[in-house]
């Protein structure tokens, strides 16, 4: 296995268990640039980019980037190996959706000028490079639409919803909700996620296929604060900041086409994925003091 990080928002910590095997190797680069590999690849994932609205508002240009020069790059070298090629795509290629819950099916409802479509419409194309080189050139691709994922090993300044509400509650500050915190979520635990993501990988028959990978539980970020707070065992007042233009109000997957072609859906409930990440952040905060 031979992985590729820039680690422009990552860290090597996140696979320092896996350093030292003999069938697993990390490397410092930056898929923007054309990716060369001596080794035999079978398959290629490419999960490169900023996923947390701070980091690619604070990384527009090298976002769109990565999921156009970075997917253009991958998608050569998974031609030229004979590889297998699966796309991290998001559910933010739904934009604030019109169909709730969104199937595979619904293409979305994005501002391609707004602030946000740094992300979106650069997974948009991604999608599209990566199926444009399917019926080109007969490349056996798939896509992973995923939705909310957390657990361990996300970063205390991440920004995304859940990180923020642990350590704000970890170390008794008031929660931030955006807007009234009614919007909705769907949170799917980082080991679900996981498993969906090898069945995409391996299971025959599923070129050119996409897929909706998450949870799809849907609670408000008021209920999710609620959670959070009773779960570390604090009492916390909430501060409400302005709602980020085009954030989605609503959010959920639906996803039958999983369960049907990939047998797949998520077993770990929120409160005892919370749990565990909960732990995490409380060790992080006892270790950096």
């Amino acid at each position: 296995m031979i992985s590729l990080d820039s680690f422009l928002t990552g860290s090597p910590d996140n696979v320092a268990h896996l350093l030292g095997r003999d069938d697993f190797k990390l490397l410092k680069y930056d898929v923007t640039n054309f990716v060369y590999v001596k080794e035999d690849v079978d398959l290629v994932l490419h999960f490169a980019c900023p996923a947390s609205p701070r980091d690619y508002l604070r990384h527009p240009i090298h976002t769109m980037k990565v999921d156009s020069m970075g997917t253009l790059n991958t998608l050569g070298l998974a031609r030229a190996k004979g590889a297998r090629y699966v796309l991290a795509s998001t559910s933010e290629v739904y934009g604030d959706p019109e169909v709730h819950p969104q199937p595979e099916d619904y293409w979305g409802r994005v501002n391609p000028v707004g602030p946000r479509s740094v992300y979106d419409e650069a997974k948009r194309f991604a999608e599209a490079m990566t199926m444009a080189y399917h019926r080109e050139h007969g490349m056996d691709v798939r896509i992973a639409r995923i939705f909310n994922t957390y657990g361990p090993r996300m970063r205390m300044d991440d920004g995304r919803v859940i990180p923020n509400f642990i350590c704000q509650a970890l170390r008794g500050e008031p929660l931030t909700v955006y807007g009234d915190g009614s919007q909705t979520r769907s949170f799917c635990y980082v080991d679900d996620l996981v498993e969906g993501v090898f069945r995409l990988s391996v299971l025959e028959g599923l070129s050119g296929e996409v897929f909706n990978l998450g949870n799809p539980e849907e609670l408000s970020v008021l209920e999710l604060a609620e959670v959070v707070a009773n779960l570390v065992g604090v009492e916390v007042g909430l501060v409400h900041v302005p709602l980020p233009q085009d954030d989605p109000r609503r959010r959920r997957p639906d996803i039958s086409k999983a369960r049907e072609k990939l047998g797949w859906s998520p077993r770990v409930p929120l409160e005892v994925g919370l749990a565990r990440t909960i732990d995490y952040f409380r060790d992080r905060l006892l270790r950096s003091g």
